[in-house]
């Protein structure tokens, strides 16, 4: 069975090394470019720039079944905060293990993996001609330590829901809150006001001419 990986890709990594010694341990350092789509991260939240640099340490254990890995993953993300959608920047490290099954042949020259549990095997990615490839498993492990809500500073005031100003620029900014059924009434207390001051008016020039006279 030919391999689909090729070797030639960063985060694809060989475990021939270890020799299916149960036991044997490899470490292995890499700093490779994030993959671009789908995101590395939240799509259109948050995440690691495609092309950006992202350094791996990888701790490889051979075990009976297979080859168990456990790393981390340091990078730089980029996102916007979900409040002032100010540009949000941050070091990220990702934790993450995963299970590589070795490959085993049954009585038909089929490959099978180790141990030939169903429901074992539904937990463990098998191993391609000794290799694997990281990248499903670091992309699930970047979004999991991803925040869902990213915000610039945990007591980001946000916009101002009226005209949008930055709050965290302008602290004492507000609007006056006006209830429009008494803006009504002020309305119409307004134009009664003008009434009463014109009648009065004209009353007094009444008064006025009958003195002339």
């Amino acid at each position: 069975m030919s391999t689909r990986l090729d070797h030639r890709n960063p985060l694809v990594f060989d475990t021939h090394e270890l020799g299916r010694r149960p036991g044997a341990l490899q470490r292995v350092s890499r700093t490779v470019e994030a993959p671009g789509a789908p995101a590395f991260g939240i799509e259109g939240v948050i995440g690691v720039p495609q092309g950006a640099p992202v350094v791996i340490d990888l701790r490889l254990e051979s075990v009976m079944e297979g080859v168990l890995v456990t790393g981390t993953a340091r990078a730089s993300v980029e996102g916007e905060c979900v409040r002032c959608l100010e540009p949000v920047e941050r070091e990220l490290d990702a934790d993450f293990q995963e299970m590589f099954s070795y490959p085993d042949t049954d009585d038909r020259g089929r490959q099978t993996a180790a141990g030939d549990d169903a429901e074992d095997d539904e937990d463990m990615v098998p191993l391609e001609d000794g290799m694997f490839d990281l990248e499903p498993v670091l992309r699930d492990a970047v979004v999991l330590a991803l925040p869902m809500q990213p915000v610039c500073r945990e007591d980001c005031a946000g916009l101002c829901p009226d005209c949008g100003i930055n709050l965290n620029d302008a602290p004492d900014h507000h609007h006056e809150a006006v209830d429009i059924r008494w803006a009504a009434l002020q309305g119409l207390s307004g134009s009664l006001g003008t009434g009463e001051k014109d009648n009065m008016g004209g009353a007094d020039a009444g008064v006025d001419e009958k003195q002339e006279k």
